[in-house]
């Protein structure tokens, strides 16, 4: 059975979802090449829970990202929500090329030896093995099963109504 048409377009619909005060995360791994790993990143606000027992998390990436190859063989991954104090990593990691998004970006390893910001002021952060996948629509749903994770308490960065939102940061709020 087929899905009626939708009432609406696609930028009232979006509009819409922005209504809804998301957290920002950035989400790290790395990628096989030929000259070693390299690590890879981005910025989603398309983070939730999905299971305390056993601990599933999940976030979804547009199939058209440049980034979707590396995230689907990704044996792990890291989850870091963003504090309203790094607004800047949330702009750096949404968008240009790998290798720009971690130039003077202080790195560690999560106690599974996964990739991660080194960022005391992040809000929590989440070690996942990358546990399945499923398409939907225009997007891939990622869940991952929690293996460590930490938080602090710092106030998280939101994004709401299209722009970074509600909470207080020390830097003025983007232009997008």
């Amino acid at each position: 059975m087929a899905a009626p048409t939708p009432i609406f377009d696609s930028a009232f619909f979006r509009s819409a979802l922005g209504r809804f005060a998301t957290g920002v995360t950035v989400i790290t791994a790395e990628r096989q090449c030929d000259t070693g790993n390299e690590p890879v990143g981005l910025t989603i606000s398309s983070f939730n829970s999905v299971s305390l027992d056993p601990p599933l998390v999940l976030w979804s990436l547009s199939r058209k990202a440049s980034a979707l190859p590396h995230f689907l063989q990704a044996e792990r991954y890291v989850i870091h929500v963003l504090a309203a104090s790094q607004l800047h990593l949330a702009k750096r990691f949404a968008s240009g090329p790998q290798s720009g998004r971690f130039k003077e970006v202080a790195l560690a390893r999560a106690p599974g030896g996964t990739l991660m910001l080194a960022d005391s002021d992040t809000a929590a952060w989440f070690e996942c093995r990358n546990l399945t996948h499923h398409e939907a629509g225009d997007h891939v749903v990622f869940i991952g099963q929690v293996e460590s994770c930490d938080r602090s308490f710092s106030q998280p960065l939101v994004y709401h109504a299209g722009d970074f939102d509600l909470t207080p940061s020390t830097e003025p709020l983007s232009d997008l």
